[in-house]
């Protein structure tokens, strides 16, 4: 493990058991352990290093706030402006103590995780939610990610990268991920690598998640491993649809047939998705920035056009079933009334 890594992990142990002792240290002025000598300092003169650091830079001990003060993050390693800003966040908190102690545990098991001090800082500007996750929460979805194949430095880049997935439910991610292995017939390590390279996609709503992945699938014929390899679900249906009809129109994508032929050799979906505009429109779809503008725009108002047609169709087809109800009604009593005639 690298230093770096390793020097907060020891912080944040010797604050634990400094934490730990019969008279806190964070509130008396003196220490009652005996120097306990490990890899980075003895507890009580890193302490008393601290504590004159802090004081040199004029912040004050919260003498009510033994859980998380100042003293207490910059022992974990976080400077005075990190630990000021922490604070700071902190104690703008609903929940008083109790959201105090859920935000110590926050930085303990973010630590635990293998992230420093600027990567936890950063994570919670990002998602400040997770100040107030409990621990016992932090550490099952965590590990629910390591069971769905996430391993070390993969499972911290995604946690660093999009932090909101481990404020997300459990049940919610598995639930998504049993929509992607039983509605999309990805595979196992197909679903880890979408959650590595697009772990938002455990907060999109499944229905237009399947409409995405059924027009790719069937409008444009492609595969799940090509889906996976670029990175489909980083983008919305209009950015793939739109990119889609425009190269079809001009001649250069074709859906292939019921054995998956095409008469053109179709672009890859990730050269087509997986680029700039620019990129796009020079190698791929030999157009202009302007002809392809005018193209979106007019796509819009087809794709607003058939929303409505569509609206207006489901109206009339409700109409339609109400009058073959009545229809029924009427042929039944009629029925009714020819056989007690005949009777």
């Amino acid at each position: 493990m690298c230093s770096s890594t390793r020097r907060p992990r020891c912080k944040v142990l010797r604050w634990t058991v400094m934490k730990a002792a019969v008279f806190s240290p964070l509130r008396c002025g003196t220490c009652p352990l005996q120097p306990l000598r490990t890899g980075c300092r003895s507890l009580c003169s890193s302490q008393n290093t601290n504590r004159a650091s802090h004081q040199s830079h004029g912040l004050r001990l919260q003498p009510g706030d033994p859980e998380l003060s100042l003293l207490s993050l910059l022992d974990m390693g976080f400077t005075d402006s990190q630990a000021q800003r922490i604070y700071e966040d902190t104690s703008k908190l609903r929940g008083g103590s109790a959201a105090c102690k859920h935000a110590l545990s926050t930085l303990t098991a973010l630590f635990v995780l293998g992230l420093n001090p600027s990567s936890v800082l950063k994570l919670l500007e990002k998602c400040p939610e997770l100040y107030t996750v409990r621990e016992s929460l932090l550490q099952q979805r965590i590990g629910n990610l390591r069971k769905l194949g996430l391993v070390e430095g993969s499972l911290q880049r995604v946690v660093s990268h999009f932090p909101q997935i481990i404020t997300v439910p459990v049940k919610t991610v598995k639930s998504m991920v049993m929509f992607l292995r039983e509605k999309c017939l990805f595979t196992v390590q197909q679903v880890t690598d979408i959650l590595r390279d697009t772990p938002a996609v455990v907060l999109e709503n499944t229905d237009k998640l399947e409409y995405k992945f059924q027009y790719v699938y069937f409008r444009m014929g492609v595969k799940q491993a090509e889906m996976v390899k670029s990175r489909l679900f980083r983008y919305t249906l209009d950015e793939v649809r739109s990119r889609h009809s425009f190269m079809e129109r001009r001649g250069l994508y074709q859906t292939p047939d019921k054995k998956g032929q095409t008469i053109i050799i179709n672009p890859k979906l990730d050269s087509i998705l997986n680029v700039d505009q620019d990129t796009f429109l020079t190698d791929v779809a030999k157009a202009s920035a302007e002809e392809y503008e005018v193209f979106r725009r007019l796509l819009a108002r087809e794709w607003q056009e058939e929303e409505r047609l569509h609206g207006t169709v489901e109206a009339d087809s409700d109409d339609d079933d109400e009058v073959e109800e009545d229809e029924e009604d009427e042929e039944t009593r009629g029925k009714g009334g020819y056989r007690k005639k005949r009777k």
